[in-house]
């Protein structure tokens, strides 16, 4: 019956879709031309119209790219006589090919923009060879492009899910380095502005790629089309708020206040708003009623087609004003106009001498390690409500631990461990203390994966849902080299070294990039580490507890060992860093230093005595369920195993008096 329906529902979309991105384009194009202010000279009419559209184009096929990927690995349901995924990958190779060719481009056009230089300058091309790698604006597009290239390559050969789903993943990383870009790289509050362009370009890219990715697969869907709808709709919501949040907050970082809305900046904003209305009014819709007409004619695409291409042409202007955005000037500066070194270096003020009290009540909130830990939590509940509303429990201290995890994790990235971490490495230290190991001996307690694994509907249709995925990454070989004991221990004791001894260090103090990379790797590592020591998740097989404490007391010794060595350094680790802030009130920092050496000698040891007791405690409890299992075997054989011993013991003691007695004669 479907394929008798499927032409005419299907001929009109794809065409349609490309004409309304063209128009979109060429709106955004326009507007964005119209608005860009030129700080260095008019590079000329190339630069100036070329620019924009460039932009709009890499975003548009970037977002594609990672929307057809993602729905080929994570939501349409495969088919035996049908290759989705493979016309899924090839059309994400097409789009990925195109975003690295828009992204080439654009790199060549904004460093003209940025330089002034027409593209038939002489000059030109040897600048852009000088300067295009060293200039972290130009640098971060030329990754970002590299990325695509990267993906159109792995696209056009990819065959299994995995690979697919691999792919996904590296997009989603090259299209989130663009944070780094627009206004954001150079805003006052740098790390704020940062992290809600990371969710917001997150967030519009799939929402756009997937639904782009849902048209062009369509004719391909057939039955499976309300099935695709229903999982991309929490997915479409989910973006619509992470938009919306993220997007007020980068409007009020730039507009400041109402009366700026007045200004072309401002306007653009409107503008912006308008068409997330408009969005989310179709998505609403689509959640409301689409989703249950297909249930009940799953092959009826007309609605779908109308609904996904009027989304598909506002989400073009609003990528297009979206660009116009970024290179509009904002009606609030993005640099301070007197920034202190303190504030040069780290992106925030100078906080002042730190006071007793301010460890537990001085809060500086990083919105986006903020709401990790909100989600983290509330869909931690979410799972647990779900197997109470089943009828199955799930133990409270369990629950009671994770949140607790959080907790900790919020007050040592979010308090004062983290506003004063940014400037004394003795707070810096207790902060690495809190995050690599007080916290995990909450997290791992709560079983995670297991609540998931148990809360989680399996899909039946060789589908990856978030089920499937946890059981792929749980029975991964990568997890199971690791998660190897030994492997655990040198990367959560041997990166250390290599961190604090090494430019990462530096890096992670003056880059907002560097702070993130650096925390999930403390959280991450020591999550590992205590787990393969203590975790009661599925996952590899379990070493015997007496070698689990051998390697305990030895990476611990280990720990200890890095910090008496840097309690007796006679120079500064990261020197350009500590020695050029000239605090006032941080007239020693080599004394600090020392501090901080202390503190890693010292704090590890509690969460060692812990983690000893755990360990320790494991061990009596598996040797009294193996007691109690040799209990029940005995039940029910009668005690055969230990019969058939004691026989063995009188053949023994039988065949040694014999030879007794053959002795004496």
């Amino acid at each position: 019956m479907s394929t008798t329906r499927q032409p005419a529902a299907n001929s009109a979309p794809l065409p349609v879709a490309v004409v309304m991105a063209v128009v979109a384009l060429v709106l955004g194009g326009l507007v964005t031309a119209a608005f860009s202010p030129y700080a260095v000279a008019d590079p000329g009419a190339v630069v100036r119209w070329g620019l924009p559209l460039a932009e709009v184009v890499r975003d548009v096929s970037m977002s594609a790219a990672i929307g057809l990927l993602g729905l080929a690995a994570f939501i349409v349901p495969e088919r035996s006589r049908t290759d989705r995924r493979g016309l899924a990958c090839r059309l994400a190779a097409v789009a990925a090919g195109l975003w690295a060719t828009a992204g080439g481009l654009a790199v060549l056009l904004t460093f003209g923009d940025l330089s002034g230089t027409p593209l038939t300058s002489s000059a030109f091309w040897s600048q852009v060879s000088a300067f295009i790698l060293s200039l972290e604006f130009t640098r971060v597009l030329v990754i970002n492009a590299a990325v695509g290239l990267v993906v159109a390559l792995g696209a056009a050969v990819a065959r299994s899910r995995a690979t697919t789903a691999w792919l996904f993943v590296l997009g989603v990383l090259g299209m989130l380095i663009l944070a780094l870009t627009g206004h954001a790289s150079g805003s006052v509050d740098h790390e704020t502005a940062v992290n809600s362009l990371g969710v917001h370009l997150l967030g519009t890219g799939l929402w756009v790629g997937g639904l782009i990715g849902l048209v062009a697969l369509r004719p391909t869907l057939g039955v499976d089309l309300g099935a695709s709808v229903a999982r991309y709709s929490p997915v479409a919501l989910f973006c619509f708020v992470a938009v919306a949040l993220s997007g007020l907050q980068q409007a009020w970082i730039r507009v400041g206040s109402l009366s700026a809305l007045g200004t072309a900046y401002g306007s653009l904003i409107i503008v912006k708003t308008v068409a997330l209305v408009t969005l989310g009014f179709f998505g609403w819709r689509q959640r409301a009623g689409l989703v249950t007409r297909l249930r009940g004619d799953p092959t009826d695409g007309r609605a779908f087609a109308r609904l996904a291409l009027t989304e598909v042409g506002v989400m073009g202007v609003a990528i297009g004003v979206g660009v116009a955005l970024s290179r509009s000037a904002p009606p609030v500066p993005d640099t301070a106009p007197n920034p202190s070194r303190v504030l040069e270096l780290t992106g925030y003020p100078d906080p002042g001498p730190m006071h007793p009290l301010d460890w537990l009540f001085a809060f500086r909130p990083d919105w986006l390690l903020l709401a990790v830990a909100v989600l983290a939590v509330g869909v931690y509940l979410a799972g647990v409500r779900r197997l109470h509303r089943r009828g199955d429990r799930w133990p409270l201290g369990r629950t009671v631990s994770w949140t607790a995890g959080w907790l900790v994790f919020v007050w040592a990235t979010n308090g004062g461990p983290d506003i004063w971490g940014r400037l004394m490495f003795s707070v810096h230290m207790v902060m690495h203390m809190a995050v690599a190991m007080i916290v995990p001996l909450f997290l791992v307690p709560g079983a995670p994966i297991t609540l998931a694994l148990r809360a989680l509907p399996p899909r039946k249709d060789r589908t990856w849902g978030p089920r499937e995925v946890i059981l792929q990454c749980v029975h991964s070989r990568a997890l199971q080299v690791v998660a190897n004991p030994i492997v655990a221990a040198a990367l959560f004791f041997v990166s250390l070294a290599i961190f604090y001894f090494s430019p990462l260090f530096p890096l992670a103090l003056t880059t907002h990039t560097g702070h993130l990379l650096m925390l999930a790797h403390f959280l991450l590592s020591g999550y590992l580490f205590t787990w393969v020591l203590v975790g009661i998740d599925p996952g590899p097989k379990k070493w015997p507890p007496l070698m689990l404490l051998v390697i305990l007391f030895a990476t611990v010794s280990f720990h200890a060992f890095f910090g008496v060595i840097v309690t007796g350094m006679q120079t500064l680790i990261a020197p350009d860093f500590f020695a050029a802030l000239h605090l006032p009130w941080l007239t020693n920092p080599l004394q600090d230093q020392v501090t901080a050496g202390e503190i890693a000698w010292g704090v590890g040891e509690v969460p060692t005595l812990v983690l000893a007791l755990l360990v320790a405690k494991a061990w009596v409890k598996s040797d009294s369920a193996e007691a109690a299992r040799g209990d029940r075997q005995a039940e029910r054989d009668g005690g055969a195993e230990l019969a058939a011993y004691n026989q063995m013991l009188a053949r023994r003691r039988a065949s040694t008096q014999t030879d007794e007695r053959r002795g004496g004669r």
